[in-house]
């Protein structure tokens, strides 16, 4: 028996809709897939104001995939300090940053060639 494959459209939407249901700011999906060697589909980035938001973003993230489409991510890493947390869904790779932090690495840079979707937010 296989595993049934979630859409790459529907599981950026329960992400978005995780992030925004805590608040988290600057949302961009990174579409990498005509960039080659990349490790997965899409790029989720968004940002928090603290580390209670960072991992409230993370959290509800996963309340919402999970609610909506009984997945769960295959690794989460960095939710110790809560500064860059990313969770790893394969095809889809959320990356929740702090503020500064983001702008340090400004991970959107490095990946130039991708197509990136900036999400508008209504707070």
């Amino acid at each position: 028996m296989t595993k049934k494959e979630t859409n790459n459209d529907q599981l950026i939407a329960h992400i978005i809709k995780g992030i925004e249901d805590v608040k988290g700011n600057d949302i961009d999906i990174l579409d990498l897939r005509e960039i080659e060697n990349t490790v997965c589909d899409y790029f989720v980035i968004c940002n928090g104001t603290s580390n209670t938001q960072v991992n409230a973003i993370v959290n509800s993230v996963q309340k919402s995939v999970s609610k909506a489409l009984k997945d769960k991510p295959w690794h989460i890493e960095g939710s110790e300090n809560a500064e860059w947390v990313l969770m790893d869904y394969v095809n889809v790779v959320v990356h929740v940053f702090q503020k500064h932090i983001r702008e340090f690495y400004d991970i959107g840079s490095l990946w130039g060639d991708a197509k990136i979707t900036s999400i508008e937010t209504k707070y």
